[in-house]
Formats: C-alpha cells, structure tokens, sequence
C-alpha cells in the first residue's frame, strides 16, 4: 500500500538523519573531556548542548524504533497464540492503548510546545539555550509516533506485518 510505504519511508529517513546526532553529541563529549582533562579548560556549554541533543535523538527515534519493532515487547499470552489470533489482538492493542497513548502524547506535546515557544524558554545556568525547539521536536515526533502506529495497525489487519512469525530461540529480533 501507498500509505505504508510513505510512512515507513519518513520514520526511515527520519531515523537515518537523526542517527548522525549520536556522533554530534559524542563528538562534543570528547571534546569536553579534552578541555577538561588535558588543558584544564572545561567548557561551560557542552554539557548542556549534550543534554538536549541527547533528548532529540532519544525523542525523535520512536516511530522509527516502532517501525523495526525495536521497543519492548512482553509477549508471554500473545506468543502462544495462533498467527490469525495473534495479529487481531496486536491490532485491538493498537486500537486501545496505542492510539489513545499517541494521541493524548501528541496534543500535549503541541501544547507544552507552543507554550514553551509562546514564553521563548530558555535553560538555566550559565549558558541559556533556547529549550523550545527540543519541545517543538517532542510533537513531531509525537506525530511520527503516531502515523508510524496508523502503518502497523494497517500491516497487522492487511496480513503484511513479518514480525508475527515464529521466532527461533535467541532471535532478538
């Protein structure tokens, strides 16, 4: 389907760009650690700037961890369930805890950003970072959460999701 594959392709590219932050804020870490350490001349910004690009990449990968079926999944009554049993109980999933959950995350998120960027938040202490584009990227990715939710709700009820086969033991996938 169309839809599926648009979606999946966003979360995709989304997690590929995304994914380069953990080298940024490495980066920025060995080079705290350096100053620190080697010249005796901490930075005064770099933990914080860590801090927050640590929050966009921790935020930002959740529809594409969903989409990998990377988040943690107890599945000891659904894996003793017949593939057609279990992929109608993974749907009713969606529909009752999953969407309800992305939805209320969503609209808080646009909310708790809109004020944050209504007040121009900035952090405390000695540098002042700008704290509402992190909030602003907790909607986005409250909203790629959410439309990744709409692409494995669509996979379980049209028979396309492959995460539903049998595992051999130790396949983490």
């Amino acid at each position: 389907m169309p839809v599926i594959r648009l979606i999946d392709g966003i979360n995709e590219v989304v997690g590929r760009i995304v994914s380069v932050v953990a080298i940024v804020f490495a980066g920025i870490i060995i080079y705290d650690v350096f100053m620190r350490y080697f010249l005796g001349e901490p930075t005064r910004w770099a933990f914080d700037v860590t801090k927050q690009l640590y929050g966009f990449y921790f935020i930002m990968l959740g529809g594409y961890a969903l989409r990998h079926q990377s988040h943690v999944r107890v599945d000891l009554v659904t894996e003793r369930l017949s593939h057609g049993l279990r992929r109608w109980v993974e749907a009713a999933g969606y529909v009752i805890f999953f969407f309800p959950f992305a939805w209320v995350f969503a609209r808080r998120s646009l909310d708790f950003a809109m004020t944050s960027y209504g007040q121009r938040e900035v952090t405390y202490g000695a540098v002042q970072l700008p704290v509402y584009p992190l909030k602003i990227a907790m909607f986005v990715a409250a909203v790629l959460l959410l439309i990744q939710g709409v692409s494995e709700f669509l996979k379980l009820v049209l028979g396309k999701a492959d995460h539903l086969e049998p595992m051999e033991p130790f396949d983490v996938r």
